[in-house]
């Protein structure tokens, strides 16, 4: 692997081939480039976590927008519409286990 430092030294990018940018390579079992990748990793599961979070805010918005009659449910792009059912029927399938009713005080 081929990386580039900034001042400081640290490891600020990674490449599989050297690059005008990253041109010092480092074995791939580097402990400054593991701890590199593993910090992309987290980066990358928070990044992933928050748009899972956002498309449900999407959901809702879409859904108050229908609700209004802002806009259509047709209004939307084949694609759109697609995922916006399978999202709404694993949504019921998922609520419809039965481990808890509306009375249920949240214990199962």
């Amino acid at each position: 692997m081929y990386i580039k430092r900034n001042e400081s030294g640290q490891v600020v990018q990674v490449s599989r081939e050297a690059t005008a940018e990253c041109r010092e390579f480092v074995p791939p079992c580097s402990p400054e480039l593991q701890s590199f990748v593993a910090e992309d990793d987290a980066e990358n599961l928070a990044l992933s976590k928050s748009d899972l979070a956002f498309v449900r805010v999407l959901e809702d918005v879409i859904n108050v927008l229908m609700d209004k009659g802002v806009i259509s449910f047709t209004d939307l792009p084949e694609p759109a519409q697609q995922k916006l059912m399978e999202r709404q029927s694993l949504r019921k399938r998922r609520n419809s286990v039965g481990l808890m009713s509306d009375g249920d005080d949240g214990v199962i």
